[in-house]
């Protein structure tokens, strides 16, 4: 059978020679005579998979070293806890922009632990465009600032850093990391689940400054203190071995293609080719305002329930898969993650055209 193309919001496409490696050393990893899967995490082996991973991570993403970076377990939304019980801790207070679901959701998980306030909302719209702030939009004695850098469910991204001073960023960057150059070191902290765009589910990575660690509450679960598992490599427990090994070959296949500068031409030029169509007929409606507009998820509506459903079983006939919108939205959604080669885009353009052409509307 041949692959699809997978347009899913995660768990997402993996780059097919990523997962040709992965095959060709599933049962026997170089000269160890067994899995990745069935190792000793404590093993030489292992300890050199995820060192080489870290490494790799640290080149690709140009991460300072004055930051520690965590493998870790238990999804983004694990972070959504633990963010606040690492740095809620000096003065209680914690300040949040709601872009989408799951900035709402760190939200009022944060709310559990102090004073923590929405500072900026774009909900009024449904989460259609990035809000605005700056500096004064934040309190001076916040302990952190958090945000979630692109909007899956919405289809939208910061076209902005947003200015905090010296209050620590967090940003989940969940679905849009290792899409495009970030300077690390305008953050305090940097979480992502790795099932978009970095490995298979089951992995978060953390990247935190290291001044951040060491704060955690006392109510703190060991599992969720950033200080023990950075003390500890990342191995206080069993990581997620296998995932891990997976996420260093892409972090190879990244550099393979010219590090991070390359993949933000890559994903620009696919993101423009189904923008542009979009932008240049009346049939398909992008509801998200053109400066906060998504280069990994992009949302379009027929702006008739019907048709749209129509739409998404006859793509997915087509190979076209996984492109019905989120239910909070509705219509389409087309992740179009790293991995997501120019030519499936093309094909979802071709099919747009085709569906327009013979679903005309009353």
């Amino acid at each position: 059978m041949e692959r699809i193309y997978n347009f899913s919001a995660g768990p997402s496409m993996l780059p097919l020679s990523v997962l040709e490696k992965a095959a060709a050393e599933m049962v026997c990893y170089q000269d160890s005579g067994m899995s990745v899967m069935e190792m000793s995490h404590r093993s030489p082996v292992y300890e050199k998979i995820i060192t080489d991973a870290e490494a790799l991570f640290r080149q690709v993403m140009n991460i300072p070293d004055n930051y520690k970076v965590l493998f870790l377990q238990g999804g983004a939304s694990t972070q959504f806890a633990a963010v606040p019980l690492n740095l809620l801790s000096e003065n209680g207070k914690a300040d949040y922009i709601l872009s989408g679901q799951f900035s709402t959701k760190a939200y009022q998980e944060a709310q559990k632990y102090g004073d923590v306030v929405a500072v900026a909302s774009s909900k009024d719209k449904n989460f259609a465009y990035v809000p605005k702030t700056d500096r004064n939009s934040f309190r001076k004695d916040a302990d952190y600032v958090h945000m979630c850098f692109n909007n899956t469910i919405y289809g939208t991204k910061f076209p902005y850093i947003p200015n905090t001073g010296d209050i620590p960023l967090v940003a989940d960057m969940s679905s849009c990391i290792l899409s495009e150059p970030v300077d690390v070191s305008r953050f305090g902290v940097i979480y992502a689940g790795a099932q978009k765009n970095m490995a298979p589910a089951g992995l978060t990575v953390v990247i935190i400054r290291e001044d951040l660690l060491g704060k955690a509450r006392k109510e703190t679960p060991t599992m969720l203190d950033y200080k023990t598992m950075a003390d500890n490599g990342s191995m206080y427990n069993t990581p997620p071995c296998y995932c891990i090994y997976v996420a260093k070959l892409v972090y190879e296949w990244i550099l393979s293609l010219g590090g991070l500068e390359k993949m933000k031409q890559l994903n620009e030029k696919k993101a423009k080719l189904l923008y542009d169509y979009l932008d240049a007929q009346s049939y398909y409606v992008a509801p998200v305002e053109k400066e906060s507009r998504s280069m990994m998820n992009v949302t379009f509506v027929t702006g008739d329930a019907e048709l749209d459903k129509k739409f998404a079983a006859e793509a997915s006939a087509q190979g076209l898969k996984n492109l019905k919108g989120h239910r909070s939205v509705g219509g389409m959604r087309a992740s179009i993650y790293n991995a997501m080669p120019y030519e499936g885009v093309e094909k979802l353009v071709e099919f747009m055209k085709k569906f327009a052409e013979e679903n005309p509307k009353a």
